[in-house]
């Protein structure tokens, strides 16, 4: 989960090239930062905090003729933040330098074995383990890269890592289960965790595959295999301008986020719907016969829009269930040659979902990854994919992504099952207006300044709407830090009750005048005679703004359409309500947007 950076170049910049790319990878981790220039010496700085501290105590006129360096922001899983602690990692003699995003399983039974051999560790983390073996092999007279392969082989567990060493000028990097993309730019090549890292720099890219290593030099990049051997590569254009990584104005990126998934959503939609024909054509997923369970796994928010997916396939006769990655279980949970294993992953990397994918995959199961990223591992290694064409996210709290992954999972249940019909085609045609409305209407920043001082903010829904209820909760918890949980409606009465209230606002999504939203009603009936406050989502089609105390409107949403313009008044709560709290709401405490760890 943390961010890589690494360039080698002709320019004598790589100092602002690390720091324009730590930046750009800061929703990846923020616990701390640093980097290693490499020349005829070593140079290692680094500082507990954000990037700014690390700027602050970087002496840069120092390295104004440096051209080669590799850089790492940190997201906290072997020992706390804190300047020792941060990467890069020397060995004693400083003569290697190591940055790595992963955890090494095996850390402990090497740093004993180094330990016994004499070896003095200054931090708690995994990672220091890495440059004092290459340290032992150079100490034997091995050159630097064969060095660097044989501590990586010595590894187990997941890791991204890259190298530089004192008196060369050359990057060694390698990849297992973490991601890591090359740069190809005009000047130099690049390295890093993620394309924002470097886009404003190059937009052509070449993706590690599991198992291989690189080597980039001012002059050339070499990808190899672990066994040495030169691997043929392609380059891809990545579409991406350099602007939508940025803020365009607006306070924090999360906010321009929220406000792009009108245009986020028709790119995902583009081409893909006929509604002359009333056809769905997801050129990437050919029709596929599932005889067997249609199994989705997901985590966070990607697993609230499984749900979805699931609940799609149900209510077409298909038996769908979504699984948390975490407890996907091949042992336990029947998947063979009959099923479609279905991952949904905003960044095609997330570590416990390529986990239930890879043992879908062991099992003979057809699989499919909906996912934002291009050659993602969940892109590669999957049967077939679907992109959800979101552009990127930075803000670590998903947004744009999560109305992207339901429209995109609409149109795969509509596929997977042949049941297509011209009413549905047209909901989701209507569905980026209809957010537009939203955003230029919505009365969420007043409900907002009401109830920013709850004790605790309950989420209930029925049917499609359930998923949209936990998504609510989630995204008050990441960003506002304050108590937040949704709920089945009808489950309120089975124990929630208990927690409600008149501190305690209750947001209930009620759309359309069925059966499930009469219900619901009744379940705001009970909220509102514990002394609870009610905030009725809503497209009025019921009578449920009787009985509530603020209404948040859901215009003209229908069916299938309404969950997705239902959570954007729900982004724009949690938003306003952690804005009023002056929370870190890019960058939540304790959380980080790609989470690459299981």
């Amino acid at each position: 989960m943390c961010g890589i950076i690494g360039y080698a170049g002709s320019d004598s910049d790589a100092i602002d090239v690390l720091l324009d790319g730590l930046s750009g990878l800061e929703y990846r981790g923020y616990d701390s930062a640093g980097v290693a220039l490499s020349n005829q010496t070593l140079h290692v700085h680094k500082r507990e905090g954000e990037l700014s501290a690390l700027e602050s105590a970087l002496p840069k006129s120092e390295y104004e003729n440096e051209s080669v360096g590799i850089g790492h922001t940190r997201w906290s899983t072997h020992g706390p933040p804190s300047d020792v602690n941060a990467h890069p990692h020397t060995d004693d003699q400083n003569r290697v330098a190591v940055v790595h995003n992963g955890i090494i399983e095996n850390y402990q039974s090497l740093r004993d074995e180094l330990t016994a051999a004499g070896i003095e560790f200054e931090s708690d983390t995994d990672t220091e383990v890495v440059p004092h073996l290459i340290s032992t092999y150079l100490a034997d007279g091995i050159d630097r890269e064969t060095a660097f392969r044989r501590a990586i082989d010595r590894i187990e567990g997941s890791y991204a890592v890259a190298a530089v060493f004192e008196g060369t000028n050359t990057i060694y990097a390698a990849r297992r289960n973490s991601p890591l993309v090359l740069g190809i730019g005009n000047d130099g090549y690049y390295l890093a965790s993620d394309v924002p890292a470097f886009i404003e720099y190059t937009d052509r890219v070449i993706y590690l595959d599991d198992g291989e290593f690189a080597r980039l030099s001012p002059s050339e990049v070499v990808v190899t295999d672990a066994d040495g051997t030169v691997v043929e590569t392609s380059i891809e254009t990545i579409s991406w301008d350099p602007e939508d990584a940025g803020k365009s104005g607006y306070d924090h990126y999360m906010l321009k986020e929220i406000n792009e998934q009108p245009d986020a959503l028709r790119k995902c939609l583009r081409g893909r719907l006929d509604e002359l024909e009333g056809t769905v054509d997801l050129e990437s997923v050919p029709p596929i016969q599932a005889s067997g369970a249609i199994q989705f796994v997901a985590c966070g928010t990607s697993y609230h829009a499984a749900m979805y997916g699931a609940r799609l396939l149900r209510d077409r006769g298909v038996s769908a269930q979504a699984f948390l990655a975490s407890e996907y279980d091949e042992e336990t949970i029947p998947v063979g040659g009959e099923s479609v294993v279905v991952g949904v992953t905003q960044s095609g990397e997330t570590a416990d979902t390529m986990r239930a994918l890879r043992a879908a995959n062991r099992a003979g199961a057809k699989t499919i990854a909906v996912t934002n990223v291009v050659g993602s591992s969940a892109a590669r290694e999957c049967d077939h994919v679907l992109y959800i064409r979101a552009g990127p996210e930075i803000g670590v709290a998903a947004t744009k992504t999560f109305a992207s992954q339901q429209a995109a999972l609409t149109m795969l249940a509509c596929q997977l099952t042949e049941n297509i019909s011209r009413e549905t085609i047209q909901a989701l045609r209507d569905v980026p207006d209809l957010i537009q409305t939203v955003l230029d209407t919505s009365n969420a920043r007043a409900v907002a300044e009401t109830y920013e001082d709850a004790d605790a903010y309950f989420f209930i829904g029925r049917g499609y709407q359930y998923p949209v209820a936990l998504e609510g909760a989630l995204k008050m918890k990441e960003i506002t830090y304050k108590h937040a949980e949704g709920f089945a409606a009808g489950e309120l009465k089975h124990g929630p009750l208990a927690l409600v209230t008149e501190n305690t606002p209750v947001f209930a999504l009620v759309t359309g005048d069925d059966e499930r939203a009469n219900k619901t009603i009744g379940n705001v009936k009970e909220v509102e005679a514990r002394d609870a406050p009610v905030v009725a989502v809503t497209d009025g089609r019921s009578e449920v703004e009787r009985y509530a105390d603020h209404v948040l409107e859901v215009p003209g949403a229908g069916g299938i359409a309404s969950p997705i313009v239902a959570n954007v008044q729900l982004q724009l709560v949690s938003y306003w309500v952690a804005n009023r709290l002056g929370r870190s709401i890019d960058k939540p405490r304790n959380l980080a947007k790609s989470v690459t760890v299981e």
